[in-house]
């Protein structure tokens, strides 16, 4: 019996390759993000920024496919449930601040992970409040210092999970806010 290896990137859903030099883009002012141009990949934000920079996610849509649809789940149905959103520090955000935020109906839950660079390495976990709909790296205590990253899912109806690593300096303090 003959075996087919697969051989070459892998397309997604969404119609862009999940590998290589366009999985990976540079965000450097503020964007509303949209599962059609940025779910699945990493999104780096860093370095000296000219202003603060928001990243706004898309309100969570939990609306069933069309009954128009075939077998299986229609890949332009307007749900955005399992939508994957990482974002990456590569470069210690020196000027400005990075705020990721919902619509304000849709809230975070999860547990991010804070780490003290600058003296003990000691570990913090961060959880949000129930009201808590922005995530705000400034560069220092409350994140953003190089190798910081979150991944962002469309769970449910109002719920964004997230996880990752934040780093920080100084009295690290919880990244999660209100608008």
């Amino acid at each position: 019996m003959a075996r087919t290896t697969f051989q070459g990137p892998v397309r997604s859903l969404n119609g862009f390759y999940t590998q290589g030099p366009g999985a990976v883009l540079a965000v450097t002012s503020s964007v509303t993000l949209n599962p059609q141009d940025y779910a699945g990949r990493i999104l780096t934000v860093g370095g000296s920024l000219a202003a603060n920079v928001v990243i706004t996610l898309p309100a969570i849509n939990t609306s069933t496919d069309p009954s128009s649809s075939g077998p299986g789940s229609d890949p332009n149905t307007l749900n955005n449930e399992g939508v994957v959103y990482t974002i990456w520090v590569p470069t210690t955000i020196s000027t400005s601040s990075l705020k990721i935020g919902t619509d304000g109906t849709d809230k975070f839950v999860g547990t991010l992970f804070g780490i003290d660079t600058d003296s003990s390495n000691a570990l913090v976990a961060y959880t949000p409040a129930s009201t808590n709909d922005y995530i705000n790296l400034n560069g220092g205590t409350t994140g953003g210092v190089a190798g910081t990253w979150i991944q962002i899912v469309a769970v449910a109806a109002n719920k964004y999970m997230v996880s990752g690593n934040v780093l920080g300096t100084g009295t690290v303090a919880t990244p999660f806010a209100d608008s």
